[in-house]
């Protein structure tokens, strides 16, 4: 089963790759099939084995999600964004777009009010799996430190006082009605403004959004006791006004301090957990220094993590003058 789910998250990052290059070519049942080397028929009922899902379906709200953020961020017709998209007309991509997400692309344009997006799933992950690194040999790459200062700004989030890491906090949210790892990411992709948004639509990277970590505000701790509660959201700028989605919630963090620990680009498959456990000593190791400084942990601070294994794993922590 290990083999089939890596080989599905291989047709699920094909699908990405050919929306972004508008290689409809690609697309087809019949390319992503030969891509496996399997039948169609083989192909669609292991995609549904190992997403829950018709491969039709996903394809197609995949499609969408990138053909709404056109509509919304560009000023691109909308014909020439439905074709582009692989709708063969404007009233097909109109019927698609209302079906899925309540509103007529136009209407959206004008009122570009938040919707749940088909984010990218993902089938094959070692860590989630329990297989763990793969043993190989590991980047050298220290941990580069230096200080930055954020201005004030915006948190859309939601929380969690109950999670323990990036998993557990998302297998917590699912048994909380309408705060699942697909709706949150799902409207935290919709959400115009991002600070963060590159254009991505991924629940680990691009598309706006952060693991972050604070003391809650409201002076709350985890179930350990620890001030430390474990979130997921996008940073917003300060005067954005926009609507806040059902279920999540809005902060404001005044500008400051901030150190960065960060790790350049990494094998996320070999060496996830070493890059993770080198931040972590580097971040003790700053915390037990004589240097003039401490991490903050007054209320209201926020500690984000920016993870692309492409580019960088990094935490961003609130520090002041000790």
């Amino acid at each position: 089963m290990h083999e089939w789910r890596l080989q599905i998250q291989d047709i699920i990052d094909a699908i990405d790759e050919s929306i972004e290059s508008h290689d409809d070519e690609a697309l087809t049942l019949r390319a992503l099939a030969r891509r496996l080397g399997y039948s169609e028929f083989h192909t669609t009922r292991k995609f549904r084995e190992v997403s829950g899902m018709q491969l039709r379906d996903y394809l197609q709200g995949r499609r969408l999600a990138f053909a709404l953020k056109e509509v919304r961020d560009s000023d691109t017709t909308l014909l020439d964004i439905a074709l582009a998209h692989g709708f063969s007309s404007h009233e097909a991509f109109t019927r698609a777009f209302k079906r899925t997400f309540g509103v007529t692309p136009s209407a959206y344009r004008k009122d570009p009010s938040p919707v749940v997006l088909r984010t990218k799933i993902t089938a094959f992950d070692r860590y989630v799996l329990g297989m763990g690194e793969i043993g190989m040999e590991k980047s050298n790459d220290r941990i580069e430190q230096y200080f930055v200062t954020v201005p004030a700004h915006r948190f859309l989030h939601v929380r969690n006082y109950e999670s323990n890491g990036y998993w557990d906090f998302w297998q917590k949210q699912a048994e909380i009605p309408g705060q699942d790892m697909a709706t949150v990411c799902g409207f935290l992709d919709s959400v115009k403004g991002k600070l963060d948004d590159e254009g991505g639509a991924e629940a680990h990277a691009g598309g706006g959004q952060v693991m972050a970590y604070m003391s809650d505000p409201e002076g709350r701790l985890c179930a350990w006791g620890f001030p430390r509660v474990e979130c997921h959201g996008a940073r917003l700028p300060a005067d954005w006004a926009g609507e806040v989605p059902p279920n999540l919630q809005i902060m404001d963090v005044d500008a400051g301090e901030y150190a960065v620990f960060e790790h350049g680009p990494f094998n996320y498959n070999q060496e996830m957990r070493t890059v993770e456990e080198k931040i972590e000593t580097a971040m003790a190791a700053f915390e037990n220094a004589d240097n003039g400084w401490q991490f903050d942990t007054a209320h209201g601070k926020v500690i984000y993590l920016y993870f692309d294994p492409e580019r960088f794993c990094k935490y961003i922590r609130p520090v002041r003058k000790a």
